[in-house]
């Protein structure tokens, strides 16, 4: 039973004044005055404070009155009463509660729904809906929503319910703020018998469950499809043939690609109509089971267009044609059977008329193009194919429809819905004859992928030849820039800053330093050049380079820096790093206009999973951190985005940049074992994404820091030192260095020489210097045979190409790397450092 008991509420009706207890009150006051203008004097004043003293207690009674609520001021009256009577009209039952249990007021519709006619037997919402666990739970969600001040609404089903005769009542109870009353809140509850639309929603949606029934277990499929070819109901016979369960569908778990073989769902979405037709399409082809097997199909499908032209959701009935072919329809059944095979073939078919409209074509035909399908022009056949190509098609075409026999086959290019050409296609054009009518067939392969590698193979490879070149015309430079570097110290170290030619030779010592920079850029490009790799943590690199980058760009451009969280070490030589940040933040700033722009940089860790999102085939599945780097500016033209990698390839002005920017970033970027993607659009910018392995350093592998200062050091020394170079002019130079700064020196112009040097010397040789490419014997090979004889005298390697180019040609053992062109400090800090 529910429990009716509740607590007593109280009468808060507005009640208008009284004008005769008004009139009283002012009598009694006027009579007081007179009694106490006649009473004696020494009475009149104890009279007057006992009046007083009455008048006071009046005072502080009422005063109390108002403000526990009995005592109310009339002023608004009219107004609440009109509210109260519009709520007492009401068919939805109102209360009104302050705190938890007071009830302010409630409407008739709510005392009936607490079966009682008078204000005494009132229950609050809580008590009055009391019964089974999810009763409960609904009015203690209402209870907690009254205590925090918001709205709130709950569906509740009662057993039985509080009135009439029914066996289930369903009431909706809402709950909503009305303010607050100084620390006690206030709400209005609304409750409303449901019972009546739950009756008639649960006919509705039984007539609908027995509708689906019917149309699950009829006889033959049935699917409807979107035009984005996202299935939203398949019944479930077809199900059961495609061995789906009925609640993978709907929900985005299953599209036409999934049900229908072999590009066959092309054939349904490339159906076409105008403004409110209805267009049905009677098509054969199979589908595919959940089990990769094929089941053969009849569809029927129809497709209703909106004013706009629009398609909208399909009707499809599907045919099961294993079930109804008999032994006797052999006729039927090849044709059943070829329209199978027609529509399943990898290969682009359709049959053409004169006027080069395609009359039949099959599913893979429709997906290459899709354009052919739709043309309304003339010669619909040629709208997927680019300007340039049509004519050769068109002509290949003609001689088909002149019944002219081994016609060649044309390559063309694809149109794109952009209009960029980003496919390809080989078309083979046949005569061929409809019901004595002269057409074509025409057969087409996507060579999309073909030409991306044949234009990939043909890229690298002339990329390979120029970077060979490259290196080895860098390696000779740097032969020369070695001497010319040298000598020039060597002159600076005989001359004072006050000799008038002591200015010359540091202007040809800049230009040789700036010429030796032009040979790092073809190394770096050609994958040659020395690397030092450090364990790096990028946001710091980035952000020590930003007020440098700064600088270079001006005021009118901004440079914005964002990092991810938690960036991965990556290892890389820091200040090539730093010369590939600097050469594409310098490009995006020639790409700004006048007016300045904003160049963004980017990073973040992109985990191995994410990789295949950027559609990028050359980019190996692996942890990576991005840097990317983006800016606002004129773009870069489709033409030109084939060439930037390449060297001395640029489109600035004469005198305004060498090519070789871009080059070199390539080349650092794939040398450090990452790779470097552009993206661009003209007249709004471009980004270059350069992905760069994580590395995970290992215990005691630390990041690189700033080193701190030194003090000058001390650059002589004592020692024997085999120096073996084929350049005189370096070998000159090298040994005058290295004998003014007290060691003993001897030469060898190649690894022979300095084999038979080592022989008639001895074990009185302390460190040998030698280059690595020299006629006869090369300095790795000298190296081994050194080791063979048991000479232990370590080795510094002098080159203009990589240390790693040579390093994995030699046998396991000590030895350093001194890269050219250097200058007369560095061979002395090396040779010093070897020498310990």
């Amino acid at each position: 039973m529910t429990d009716r008991t509740a607590p007593p509420a109280y009468d808060r009706t507005e009640r208008p004044g009284n004008v005769g207890l008004v009139l009283a009150l002012a009598i009694a006051l006027v009579g007081a005055i007179v009694v106490a203008s006649l009473l004696p004097a020494p009475a009149a004043p104890k009279f007057a404070v006992g009046l007083l003293a009455l008048l006071a207690v009046a005072g502080v009674f009422c005063a109390f009155a108002y403000a526990v609520g009995f005592l109310r001021f009339p002023g608004r009256s009219t107004h609440l009463d009109i509210a109260r009577r519009i709520a007492d009209s009401f068919s939805e039952g109102l209360l009104v509660t302050e705190g938890d249990t007071q009830i302010v007021y409630a409407n008739d519709a709510y005392l009936e729904l607490c079966g009682s006619r008078d204000p005494a037997g009132l229950l609050t919402v809580e008590r009055l809906f009391s019964g089974p666990a999810e009763v409960s739970e609904a009015i203690y969600r209402l209870a907690q929503a009254s205590r925090a001040g918001r709205a709130h609404a709950e569906d509740v089903r009662l057993v039985p319910p509080l009135t009439g005769d029914a066996e289930v009542g369903w009431y909706r109870i809402c709950v909503r703020p009305l303010g607050r009353d100084g620390a006690r809140h206030t709400n209005l509850w609304t409750v409303v018998d449901a019972t009546a639309d739950r009756q008639r929603q649960e006919n509705i949606f039984q007539e609908l469950q027995h509708a689906i029934d019917f149309l699950d277990h009829a006889p033959a499929g049935f699917f409807s499809a979107g035009p984005d070819g996202a299935i939203s109901y398949m019944n479930k016979t077809l199900a059961g043939w495609l061995g789906y369960d009925l609640t993978q569908v709907g929900s985005g778990g299953v599209s036409l690609a999934d049900i229908v073989a072999n590009n066959g769902s092309t054939l349904l979405t490339a159906i076409t109509g105008g403004s409110g037709e209805v267009r049905t399409a009677q098509i054969d082809l199979d589908l595919k089971r959940r089990n990769g097997r094929s089941l053969p199909v009849r569809l029927l499908h129809r497709v209703a267009f909106g004013q706009d032209g629009a398609p909208g959701a399909s009707r499809t009935l599907v045919l099961n044609r294993t079930a109804g072919e008999e032994p006797e329809e052999d006729l039927r059944a090849a044709e059943v059977r070829f329209a199978r095979f027609f529509n399943s073939t990898p290969m682009a078919i359709a049959a053409v008329d004169p006027d080069g409209k395609v009359t039949r074509s099959n599913a893979a035909f429709a997906k290459l193009l899709p354009q052919a399908l739709k043309g309304a022009a003339a010669w619909p056949v040629l709208a997927s194919v680019v300007e340039r190509d049509r004519a050769a098609l068109k002509e290949a075409m003609a001689a088909a429809l002149d019944n002219r026999g081994d016609v060649p086959p044309i390559d063309a290019a694809l149109e794109e819905e952009d209009g960029l050409p980003t496919r390809s296609a080989r078309f083979f054009v046949a005569p061929s004859e409809d019901a004595g009518k002269k057409g074509a067939t025409i057969y087409a392969l996507d060579t999309t992928e073909h030409r991306k590698l044949q234009e990939g193979f043909a890229q690298s490879q002339k990329m390979q030849a120029v970077g060979q070149l490259a290196g080895g015309v860098a390696h000779d430079f740097n032969n020369m820039l070695t001497a010319i570097i040298g000598y020039s110290d060597l002159l600076l170290a005989n001359h004072r800053p006050t000799d008038p030619s002591f200015q010359d030779i540091i202007q040809i010592k800049q230009t040789a330093n700036r010429a030796a920079g032009l040979t790092r850029q073809l190394l770096a490009f050609s994958r040659r050049q020395t690397l030092r790799p450090q364990v790096l943590q990028l946001g710091d690199v980035l952000t020590e380079l930003q007020l440098l980058l700064r600088r270079l760009v001006g005021e009118k451009v901004e440079v914005d820096l964002k990092h991810g969280r938690d960036l991965w070490f990556v290892k890389a030589d820091i200040n090539q790093f730093e010369q590939v940040i600097i050469n594409l933040v310098v490009n995006a700033r020639d790409a700004m206009p006048e007016s300045g722009g904003r160049i963004q940089l980017r990073t973040r860790n992109v985990a191995a999973g994410e990789c295949a999102g950027f559609g990028e085939a050359s980019l190996t599945p692996a942890d990576y951190v991005l840097i990317e780097v983006e800016d606002n500016g004129s773009g870069i033209a489709p033409d030109v985005m084939a060439k930037i990698f390449e060297p001395f390839f640029t489109t600035k002005e004469v005198g305004k940049g060498t090519g070789l920017g871009l080059s070199m970033v390539f080349g650092i970027v794939k040398q450090s074992g990452g790779f470097v993607f552009p993206a661009s659009e003209v007249g709004r910018g471009t980004v270059f994404r350069i992905f760069l392995p994580r590395h995970v350093p290992e215990v005691g592998e630390v990041t690189a820091k700033p080193e701190a200062a030194k003090p000058a050091a001390d650059y002589t020394g004592q020692g024997t030192i085999l120096l073996v170079e084929d350049e005189d002019a370096v070998r000159a130079f090298a040994a005058r260095a290295l004998g003014s700064r007290g060691y003993n020196v001897m030469e060898a112009a190649s690894g022979l020489e300095a084999l038979e040097v080592v022989e008639r010397e001895g074990q009185r040789i302390d460190l040998i210097v030698s280059d690595v490419v020299m006629p006869e014997m090369d300095g790795p090979a000298m190296f081994a045979e050194l080791r063979k004889r048991g000479v232990t005298a370590k080795v510094v390697f002098v080159s203009g190409y990589a240390e790693e180019a040579f390093a994995k040609n030699l046998p396991e053992g000590d030895f350093g790397f001194l890269p050219k062109p250097f200058s007369l400090k560095q061979l002395i800090e090396t040779v010093k450092a070897s020498l310990g």
